[in-house]
């Protein structure tokens, strides 16, 4: 049954709402509501949005939580080149520039805008009839990539505007530095890679393929240009600062850190006053960009190939300080990453006390030929995470002994290994305490165990008092129960929810469980590669190196992780006491042997929001019954499974000739 008219005004009063609170409170920073209640209101429109799909628009604040889809990234032309700036880095090279425009402009008054120069990404926001209908990164500046799904996860780009009108905003995606330390904070819980600079880390995040994360990573953006696309309202426009009111009018994100001036000399002025500002600063930035105000002047001034002649950017210098390494610590991650750490003399640099350096890895140790002892220059530039940029080379140097990688964890004193091919040393031993959080949070995740109620507040907790040493002591939760519900801030309830879930758990399939031991390089995919393939754990144990590469889309770094997990003395103890619990370390068979072969030798790729079954649930049962469920569309593929908004991979199984099947049809083919 369609939604009524009542359903439609309610659907649209709750994305009025839900789109001014996310105004409010991520351009004005001054928000109305708190998140109890804009939280709720949200679930209310996704629930009316699932029970109505027809009630979904472009511009809905539902759109801006991301997708499962894999986004598959076109080119698009840029209507006009995004073209680069020509960099100064003295008050000499904005003497020259100032003196080139005053000659290009025969004597004519002029005035310059000042603005930040952030340290991010330049993408390009089309809107036509008011809606967002394009977004774009900037490219070569002629071509760059179609990201408008990602793009709409950022929060302060308006999804529509209150004026039906057609225009290009371009601006930088950048992080603010809170958010930044905050992804970091997480991938050193999960004992992944730490990310050197909010910029790259910005670029990285813009090309994901679930544009979920990129929701969840919290990206910002200030723009700096509008553009109409019609040649009659773009003629009215007068000046850049006027243009970058029109753009505060329409709710766009603009800085107000700039300034109108009337010389190079009060340029100079904002610029120094910046540089001495920007450590306070709540973001990156790495210099001023100065524009001609006027846009007749602008065109006047004209542009050389790749820059424009009528703007510059004033770019800072890196800012470096000396200061002695007292010592080389190893920091160990979740999955047993070994990290080395240059512990510091304090020093002050940038805004900040500086007393700890990544030091990445032993190779980059080896490199810059780095020693306890020594005299070391530290930066923090464009990388907000300092970094030992140097050794100061002198007789003292010559004396101190070069750093040797130890020999075992500092964690747990097991043997720590280098695989073959890798930059960095491991711990293998899953019980290892450094490791012991981030092994549980990962164990009980929504996609590995499903343990609700162990969120990492309670998991530390329970580790505190002693109840969980290693994820097996999960399974014994149940005998603490009268412990547990004494403890202050546990109802009985809650702890009655935990060890039910925890119950639940045990029917998770062989594939999960594979999933949520956390192994090194092990993700779902391969884990239920492995699991159809081996079929049981014994199977997997038994396997050499070079059986488990010979599977289809198993690589040898993953192969050799995994052969060396299952040779180590504890991680074999574990998946036994696991066992023993009552996990499954075996797949199980589908009922009437011949169905399992229903779909065999056939590929499949799915697309687009499912009615019946999740992305997950689909793919797994093609795998089921013998098919193979691809994350892009080839010559190969078989069967396109559509389900409604698909996109490119629509387009490219249409051009490829690929059979595209509705629910209804993988239905039919199944049974």
């Amino acid at each position: 049954m369609p939604a009524d008219s009542k359903l439609k005004e309610k659907a649209k009063k709750l994305r009025e709402k839900l789109l001014d609170a996310d105004y409010k409170y991520y351009v004005l920073a001054r928000p109305d509501m708190d998140d109890y209640e804009y939280d709720k209101l949200m679930k209310e429109l996704q629930e009316l949005e699932t029970a109505y799909p027809e009630l979904k628009t472009d511009d809905s604040p539902t759109q801006r939580v991301g997708s499962d889809l894999s986004n598959s990234f076109e080119t698009v032309m840029h209507d006009v080149p995004m073209l680069s700036l020509a960099n100064s880095y003295d008050e000499q090279d904005l003497d020259e520039f100032d003196k080139r425009v005053n000659n290009l402009l025969k004597g004519e008054k002029y005035k310059y805008v000042c603005e930040l120069k952030f340290d991010g990404i330049a993408v390009s926001l089309t809107y036509k009839n008011g809606m967002l209908f394009r977004g774009a990164t900037r490219g070569d500046g002629i071509r760059g990539d179609e990201i408008t799904t990602n793009l709409k996860t950022i929060r302060v780009i308006p999804l529509n505007l209150k004026s039906k009108i057609d225009i290009e905003v371009r601006g930088e995606v950048f992080f603010m530095l809170e958010d930044f330390f905050r992804i970091n904070e997480e991938q050193e819980t999960l004992g992944e890679k730490i990310y050197a600079n909010p910029r790259n880390t910005a670029a990285g995040s813009l090309k994901l393929k679930d544009s979920r994360i990129v929701a969840s990573r919290r990206l910002n953006m200030y723009c700096y240009s509008l553009r109409y696309l019609e040649a009659a309202e773009q003629a009215k426009l007068v000046s850049h600062s006027e243009n970058m009111k029109i753009l505060k009018g329409l709710k766009f994100p603009v800085n107000d850190n700039t300034r109108v001036v009337g010389s190079i000399e009060d340029v100079k002025k904002f610029c120094n006053e910046v540089e001495q500002e920007r450590d306070i600063l709540p973001y990156e930035i790495d210099g001023v960009v100065i524009k001609v105000d006027s846009l007749k002047q602008q065109e006047k001034i004209g542009s050389i190939a790749k820059s424009p002649r009528w703007a510059i950017a004033y770019k800072f210098k890196a800012k470096q300080a000396t200061t002695r390494l007292k010592e080389i610590t190893l920091q160990v991650g979740r999955i047993g990453t070994i990290t080395p750490v240059a512990e510091l003399e304090p020093v002050f640099l940038a805004g900040s006390t500086i007393s700890r350096a990544t030091l990445h890895n032993s190779d980059e140790i080896e490199r810059k030929d780095i020693r306890v002892g020594d005299f070391v220059k530290i930066e923090k530039g464009g990388d907000v995470i300092p970094k030992v940029v140097e050794v100061v080379k002198d007789d003292h140097h010559k004396k101190l002994k070069p750093f040797k990688m130890p020999d075992k964890c500092p964690a747990c004193n097991q043997l720590i290994h280098r695989p073959e091919g890798e930059a960095n040393y491991y711990c293998t031993n899953s019980l290892c305490p450094a490791q012991v959080q981030g092994r549980m949070e990962h164990f009980v995740a929504r996609t590995a165990m499903d343990i609700e109620g162990l969120g990492f507040q309670i998991l530390e907790k329970f580790i505190e008092l002693g109840y969980l040493n290693d994820v097996t002591d999960i399974y014994k939760l149940s005998k603490h129960e009268k412990e547990l519900k004494a403890l202050d801030r546990f109802g009985a309830k809650s702890i009655d929810n935990i060890l039910s879930s925890v119950e639940k758990s045990k029917e998770r399939p062989f594939e999960k469980v594979l999933f949520a031991i956390g192994i090194r390089h092990v993700g779902e995919r391969t884990a239920r590669i492995l699991a159809k393939r081996f079929k049981n754990v014994e199977a997997l144990m038994a396997a050499s190196k070079e059986e488990i590469e010979q599977v289809h889309e198993i690589g040898p770094r993953i192969a050799e992780s995994v052969y060396d997990f299952f040779h180590t003395k504890s991680n074999l103890q574990m998946v036994e006491r696991l066992r023993k619990a009552g996990l499954k370390f075996e797949s199980e068979q589908p009922a009437g042997g011949a169905a399992s072969a229903k779909l065999e030798g056939l590929t499949f790729v799915v697309t687009g929001s499912l009615e019946k079954y999740k992305r997950e649930e689909v793919e797994e049962l093609i795998e089921s019954l013998g098919g193979k469920a691809a994350s892009s569309v080839s010559k190969k593929t078989n069967y396109l499974l559509a389900g409604a908004e698909a996109g490119s991979k629509l387009k490219k199984a249409e051009s490829l000739g690929v059979k595209v099947i509705s629910e209804d049809d993988f239905d039919k083919l199944i049974k």
